[in-house]
């Protein structure tokens, strides 16, 4: 059995030019805000004759630095995903990759999944599947990396790029109660919804701080609805490749084994392994950290945030023959399936995270 409980920092760049004016974290919409900063990161253009940087390798460059300090806040403000990721690093000296990032959304004037997948687009990736949840009134839409940039020596978000799932309340469907909450604070928002990479990266919300009355009510009728509220176009989850890790953590039972052990609990909702239909895709996920909250009336409480999820994704049957070091990532299932992602959504219910106290 493998046990490791060191933790110890993860850099990564961010806009630090913004720190200062951001600085004042009695702000209305402040979530939480980045600390570090690595230039050596970030890529320029020199403006002298001859320069051998492209616009295509700045562009890329820039993509990444922008999902690099989504990152950071992400694991500024989830002290579980901050800890699990030094674990695994500590445990598997192979680079970390990235299975997917997922975002969060309401579906109501420009403020759904367009509003985020516009920055993935805009920088090469291809929309795929469409997901329906019609018990949680959701949707979902993935999107896969361009196939030239998904490579990558690094670790995380400069190893190969991630899928993108992004997900989205349909604000039509909930009760007139519940979406005049909803319009009232994207309205509020006016044209955030064009900045939600922006207000990602920053850990800002894009609207002002609602009440705790309105919060409680919204989470009675839809717990991914008070979360969005609060939490904003946050990260909601980045999933670990496990079959990229090297033995015995390349095996989720051995990873969820290995993550228990080490005191996580894990997303108990129809099992803790999630297996797809044809048994090729097997996910796990801890259960979200709370953060502390200073609602608009000023009432403090924390509220869930953000969680790690875990995915295997094993070889399709028609490449079953091929040699393990032969097999890439094409060759294994992907997309993502409904009832594995509909119980994953459960990692930042009330009934998980009690469960976990």
């Amino acid at each position: 059995m493998i046990s490791i409980r060191s933790t110890s920092s993860i850099s990564s760049p961010i806009f630090s030019n913004l720190r200062s004016s951001t600085s004042n974290r009695s702000s209305p919409n402040f979530m939480s805000l980045p600390s570090t900063i690595n230039h050596s990161k970030f890529t320029t253009v020199s403006a002298s004759h001859g320069s051998q940087h492209s616009s295509s390798d700045v562009d890329h460059s820039f993509f990444r630095s922008v999902l690099t300090s989504m990152e950071q806040v992400y694991l500024n403000r989830n002290p579980t995903a901050n800890t699990v990721l030094q674990l695994v690093r500590s445990a598997d000296v192979n680079q970390i990759c990235y299975d997917h990032l997922a975002y969060r959304t309401f579906g109501v004037d420009g403020h759904g999944i367009e509003s985020i997948s516009k920055l993935f687009l805009d920088f090469g990736y291809t929309e795929r599947e469409e997901l329906r949840f019609p018990k949680k009134k959701l949707k979902a839409l993935w999107f896969s990396p361009p196939t030239k940039a998904s490579g990558g020596s690094g670790s995380g978000l400069y190893g190969p790029l991630p899928r993108i799932f992004i997900s989205e309340l349909i604000v039509d469907q909930m009760s007139p109660e519940a979406q005049e909450i909803i319009r009232k604070y994207t309205g509020l928002s006016g044209a955030g919804h064009k900045h939600s990479a922006v207000s990602s990266a920053l850990g800002c919300l894009t609207w002002p701080k609602p009440s705790h009355l309105e919060f409680q009510q919204l989470a009675r009728e839809s717990e991914y609805a008070a979360w969005t509220l609060v939490n904003g176009y946050a990260v909601n989850h980045v999933t670990i490749s496990i079959h990229r890790l090297k033995p015995p953590l390349n095996d989720v039972n051995n990873l969820n084994r290995f993550i228990q052990d080490n005191g996580f609990k894990l997303n108990s909702e129809g099992g803790v392994l999630k297996v797809s239909p044809d048994g090729l895709l097997l996910q796990s996920s801890t259960v979200a950290d709370s953060i502390p909250f200073e609602f608009s009336d000023g009432v403090k409480e924390r509220v869930p945030c953000s969680y790690i999820e875990f995915a295997q994704r094993l070889v399709l049957p028609q490449y079953k023959d091929l040699p393990e070091d032969k097999v890439e990532e094409v060759h294994r299932r992907d997309g993502f399936e409904v009832g594995n992602a509909d119980k994953i959504f459960e990692s930042t219910s009330k009934d998980q995270l009690t469960r976990a106290a």
